[in-house]
């Protein structure tokens, strides 16, 4: 069996792999080669502590993907947030591979983002509003970068403080930032990034202008909710998975709405953006198939 270490995988993980293998896996998502399965979501002893598994077969790939948030963990200098990718022989279901994935989650997670934005949002988009300062902000906002011509980035977030010292990691990274309320956020944007753990929505339909491309990055669970449903009936709506959308991503708040897989999109079987006043909308609840596919790219790194 083969374990890499996260200071190996951390190391080896890139905007580029993580594009390449994500978006590589959301085409795959929509075959018949692919079976996603039911997301588990449990909890743990700690107050507040969770994890989940999400797993998926192929011809070439079987495995899983945990992921783990301990709160109290920052009491003892460790990270909260943790993930383990573990693929299993497709002849025999033996275990081949545990692949430490905490930081190349995070670039999993905002290469989905970048996909989106690359296939959906207009190709003058120079504007990028985020909410949540955050550990996944950062990622989305650096991945976004990595493939358009990003201008300004106005943060929307809840604490002065934390607002303050997130810009300041964006400067010293050559990021140009700047803090914002919401409405005035939307009201900038060309693309705007929702990236938070809300339980309502972050912001009010009419402030957001014809033209914008949204990502929803945040509700992987049941109850996760940042974009207001008043949205949808203006805007033309896409997904990484559609049956897991529905039930814990942001299109959970849906009724009846058409929704399509970003999958149809990129190989041309679906149209995306249908003009330059479209409002469109990215959920991304976050598949396993994507998690094997960045794992077995990082396998064959050392390989």
């Amino acid at each position: 069996m083969i374990y890499m270490s996260e200071t190996q995988t951390a190391s080896l993980i890139t905007h580029e792999l993580a594009y390449s293998a994500v978006k590589e896996a959301l085409v795959a998502a929509i075959s018949n080669e692919v079976t996603l399965f039911p997301v588990v979501n449990a909890s743990g002893p700690q107050t507040g502590s969770m994890f989940s598994l999400k797993s998926a077969s192929t011809s070439t790939l079987v495995g899983w993907k945990t992921g783990t948030y301990w709160p109290n963990n920052h009491l003892q200098n460790k990270p909260c947030h943790g993930t383990t990718v573990f693929l299993l022989s497709p002849e025999t279901g033996e275990l081949i591979a545990a692949v430490a994935s905490s930081k190349v989650n995070a670039y999993r997670t905002a290469a989905a983002d970048a996909v989106a934005v690359d296939y959906l949002a207009r190709d003058d988009a120079s504007v990028l509003t985020v909410f949540g300062t955050g550990h996944q902000a950062e990622y989305e906002i650096l991945a976004i970068s990595a493939i358009r011509n990003i201008s300004r980035v106005i943060v929307v977030g809840r604490s002065k403080t934390k607002t303050d010292k997130f810009i300041g990691r964006l400067t010293e990274k050559g990021v140009s930032a700047e803090a914002g309320e919401a409405q005035y956020g939307c009201a900038q944007a060309d693309i705007i990034v929702t990236a938070t753990t809300a339980s309502e929505p972050l912001f009010k339909a009419h402030w957001v202008k014809p033209g914008t491309h949204i990502s929803a990055m945040g509700a992987d669970k049941v109850g996760k909710h940042e974009l207001p449903v008043e949205l949808y009936q203006h805007a033309t709506l896409f997904c990484d998975y559609k049956s897991q959308s529905v039930v814990i991503g942001e299109f959970q708040h849906t009724t009846n709405a058409p929704i399509t897989e970003i999958g149809e999109v990129i190989t041309a079987h679906s149209p995306g953006r249908a003009s330059a006043e479209d409002i469109t909308v990215f959920d991304s609840s976050g598949i396993a198939v994507q998690d094997l596919f960045v794992a077995a790219r990082l396998l064959e790194l050392i390989q």
